[in-house]
Parts: C-alpha cells; sequence; structure tokens
C-alpha cells in the first residue's frame, strides 16, 4: 500500500508508530507537527510546522492526496467542579477545530484522489460515562459528531471514520502509566487486563487507509480492551 498520506501529528506515541509502519510500505506522507525538526529524515517524508491551538495556512500542499490522519489530542482530567472555560475551550480547539481547520486546507487534494480516507482520533471516554473526563468527552463527542456529517457530505468519493482507543501507551498518558501501580491498576479497568499498545493502533489506521476498508464509512472503531462495552 503505497499512497500519499497527510498526517497531523507523527513524532510521538500513535503518530510516530503510524509514520513508521506507512514509510516501510513506501508512502509518502507530509506530516504537519509542532516539531518537524524530530521527524526521521527521509525522502519520504515532508515536515510542516502546525499548532492545533494555533492553526495556521500550511504550505507545499500536494496536487493529490489518499489519505488524512489526524493525531493530535488531550487529556484533560478534572473534577467538573475544577474545570474553567478555559480548559473545554483549549480541548474543543485542538480536538475538533484543529481538524476541521486542517481539514478544510486539505480537501481540495483530497478530492482529486480515486477514494480518499479521512481518519479522526476520539477517545473511549465519548462512548462511557468516565468520571473526571466532562471535557474531552465533550470534545471527541463533538468529534464524533464531525465523522458521520462529513462522511455523509463527502460520501462517495471519500471515506470518514474515527478510532476511538482507550488509554494506550504514549507520551500523552504517561502520567497515567508512570508507576508499576498506576499501570496495574489502569490494566484492571479493562475486560483484557492491559492497556493498548501504538502500533495496534497504528495498524488500524492502516486498515482504514487500505482497500481493505473500502465499504467502511462513517463509523467509529473502538479499539479499547473491551471497556466500552462489556463489564466483567
Amino acid at each position: 500500500m503505497s499512497k500519499t498520506v497527510f498526517m497531523a501529528g507523527g513524532t510521538t506515541g500513535i503518530g510516530a508508530a503510524t509514520l513508521q509502519l506507512l514509510l516501510r510500505e513506501g508512502s509518502t506522507i507530509h506530516c504537519a507537527c509542532r516539531s518537524p525538526e524530530r521527524l526521521p529524515a527521509s525522502p519520504q517524508i515532508q515536515g510542516l510546522p502546525f499548532d492545533a491551538t494555533n492553526p495556521s495556512p500550511v504550505d507545499g500542499l500536494p496536487d493529490k492526496l489518499d489519505g488524512f490522519v489526524y493525531f493530535p489530542g488531550t487529556i484533560t482530567l478534572k473534577p467538573f467542579r475544577r474545570l474553567t472555560e478555559d480548559d473545554f475551550l483549549h480541548d474543543y480547539q485542538v480536538n475538533v477545530l484543529g481538524a476541521a481547520s486542517l481539514l478544510q486546507q486539505v480537501l481540495p487534494s483530497l478530492l482529486r484522489a480515486e477514494q480518499a480516507s479521512i481518519i479522526f482520533f476520539s477517545s473511549v471516554a465519548a462512548q462511557s460515562g468516565l468520571p473526571f473526563h466532562a471535557s474531552i468527552s465533550a470534545a471527541k463527542a463533538a468529534l464524533e459528531g464531525l465523522t458521520r456529517s462529513l462522511a455523509a457530505e463527502l460520501a462517495p468519493q471519500i471515506r470518514v471514520n474515527a478510532i476511538a482507543p482507550s488509554l494506550t501507551r504514549t507520551p500523552l498518558a504517561d502520567s497515567l502509566v508512570n508507576s508499576t501501580s498506576k499501570l496495574e491498576n489502569s490494566a484492571r479497568r479493562h475486560p483484557l487486563n492491559r492497556i493498548g499498545d501504538p502500533t495496534e493502533i497504528a495498524h488500524l489506521v492502516h486498515f482504514l487507509l487500505s482497500k481493505e476498508s473500502a465499504f467502511m464509512t462513517g463509523q467509529v472503531l473502538r479499539p479499547d480492551g473491551g471497556l466500552s462495552k462489556l463489564r466483567p
């Protein structure tokens, strides 16, 4: 699967794992992120500066894109009474408005492909009622709504899906799993008794970009260890 893919984020976590997977298959990647200098040195990668908190025009877009993947996210965990308006606005900006702004810029290139794929990242928190997740749940639920609306609007030429993982071992989640006791407690909350791995989620991104998922759009896939559906 050799494609031209635009990614937001790609230096850490699931984004970095996806980048490596696509590179091995010979894809060309345009990666917009806060630190393009941290991307691997490869002729297959074009790094572009991008800050989800303050989106700006992106230069150097290719004429045609086969895929768009938006990785930036937040983990704001506070009791509801302590959440501020700025907390809600920050989560919405990074998770929803940043994605919408960037997608509007690259949409003409996606429309020139025979069939393109857009992938957003939600969270298990948008489906399951989890304490202290009010702000991030609200933002990710909005992103799932955006996924379904765009899937209807852009069909049949562009497919739009989302991935909603549970806790995954990434730098963003480090404060939640940075000790043995924290890791064990987090694992026990999941029916599969462990947390996610970035490489596993990267393979799901790969699937949604590929022709193997050509009959799938408007869906939210939930690699969450069973947390959103099962009560062991």
